[in-house]
């Protein structure tokens, strides 16, 4: 194990950084806001309480940007593509999921350079998401 030198202070995550859990609770439930209400992706959500959904969300995300592993502790790897394989994921659901991401993004209101950082994971995870050609 490698000691870190007196008087240096550890590299923070971006988990922490922005704020931690209540960050990710605060997006991930602005998001779902939008979810409960979109023609589009609420059908993707069988149960009638989205809530499960949006705690597996809150436990992905804290886990990709370096807060505890408790998503992979209790639900294994992510394996997201295999996840969604079941749902029709197209162009028309990408932009419903990025357009709620967006305003939950735009609520936190995070420093320039992280909102940058979030964002591009964000747009990124949505298109590798897409299964469905249109």
């Amino acid at each position: 194990m490698t000691e870190i030198p007196r008087g240096t202070v550890p590299e923070q995550t971006f988990y922490e950084q922005v704020g931690g859990e209540p960050v990710f609770r605060k997006l991930v439930h602005r998001f779902y806001e939008g979810v409960a209400a979109d023609p589009v992706l609420r059908p993707m959500y069988p149960e009638e309480d989205l809530g499960p959904a949006e705690e597996r969300l809150v436990l992905f995300l804290i886990q990709y940007w370096g807060g505890p592993r408790t998503y992979s502790d209790n639900r294994g790897h992510p394996r997201l593509r295999m996840r969604h394989a079941p749902f029709t994921v197209n162009r028309e659901a990408h932009d419903a999921w990025l357009r709620h991401m967006r305003d939950a993004v735009d609520e936190l209101e995070l420093a320039p350079e992280h909102e940058t950082q979030l964002w591009r994971y964000l747009t990124y995870a949505a298109a590798t998401m897409i299964n469905t050609p249109d």
